[in-house]
């Protein structure tokens, strides 16, 4: 009786360490679910809160003052250019780096920056009143977003 005791407590002390360690097993594969699942979310809300700083210039109409604190922010971005385009300079003056947006938007040049280490455009342009490049303060511009082929925000376009 007391062999067959002992057999069933270590039975049953199997039992249990097998279950307990079946549990473990179990709730360490939901939380690594559970882990992955928050990083996924967590670089979807990291992705959105870095391009929310182009957000608000995504078909909006803005003022020329906007336009200009733009370019000062945004004026030393590696890979980004922003390209303004006034009422006496319809072509239009690149700052930062110069984007190739003459290709179809379906294709993986668009958006790139054509000559790179190339920085253009003056900023003090802006402000001289007897420049082609100057902006008025006070006047409208239609913003848009250029983005590449990877969905990346590579520059600003300002028409007035």
């Amino acid at each position: 009786m007391n062999n067959a005791s002992s057999a069933l407590k270590v039975a049953a002390g199997i039992f249990l360490t097998i279950a307990l360690i079946t549990i473990v097993v179990i709730l360490f594969i939901s939380a690594q679910e559970a882990t992955k699942t928050a990083q996924n979310n967590f670089s979807d809300i990291q992705t959105e809160l870095s391009q929310a700083s182009f957000t608000v210039y995504d078909g909006t109409s803005i003022s020329g003052s906007q336009v200009t604190n733009a370019l000062r922010k945004f004026k030393d971005k590696d890979q980004f250019g922003i390209l303004v385009k006034t009422g006496k300079n319809r072509q239009g003056q690149w700052y930062g780096n110069q984007l190739n947006i003459s290709a179809d938007i379906a294709s993986d040049t668009y958006g790139s920056v054509i000559n790179t280490g190339q920085r253009v455009g003056n900023l003090t342009e802006t402000a001289n009143e007897s420049s082609n490049e100057y902006v008025n303060p006070s006047g409208k511009f239609k913003a848009s977003i250029v983005k590449d082929s990877s969905n990346v925000v590579r520059g600003l376009i300002f028409e007035q």
